[in-house]
């Protein structure tokens, strides 16, 4: 939710423009909660479901634009040279949300997390 209002404060100056990454936040979450509780459960295919929901499609949305920027021979180190404090306070969030979702997606996997999932 952080990065979400981080990019609206910086990226949307009409109300419109606002609303629809929150829109998307919403309807994500929306979708994410029951798979959220199955996890909870014990549910298998919710582990894997989350997985790669999150795992792969939200971490792809997450990099995507980094990559292509990239792609397009653009120069890091020229970006954080001439950038302000909200880009770089951006950028923590982001870098901090990533390292979430695979530290998430490696605790799923756990021989503990297999054992609760077997238990099931």
């Amino acid at each position: 939710m952080v990065e979400t209002v981080l990019g609206v404060l910086e990226h949307s100056p009409t109300l419109d423009e606002a609303l629809a990454p929150v829109g998307i936040r919403v309807v994500v979450t929306a979708i994410l909660v029951p798979l959220i509780l199955a996890f909870r459960q014990g549910r298998g295919w919710a582990r894997i479901a989350l997985a790669l929901l999150l795992g792969v499609a939200g971490t792809l949305s997450l990099v995507v634009e980094l990559i292509s920027w990239l792609a397009e021979g653009n120069d890091p180190v020229a970006l954080f040279a001439g950038t302000d404090t909200g880009f770089l306070v951006f950028a923590v969030v982001r870098a901090l949300h990533i390292a979430a979702v695979f530290g998430a997606l490696a605790l799923m996997f756990t021989p503990n997390a297999n054992g609760w999932f077997r238990r099931r």
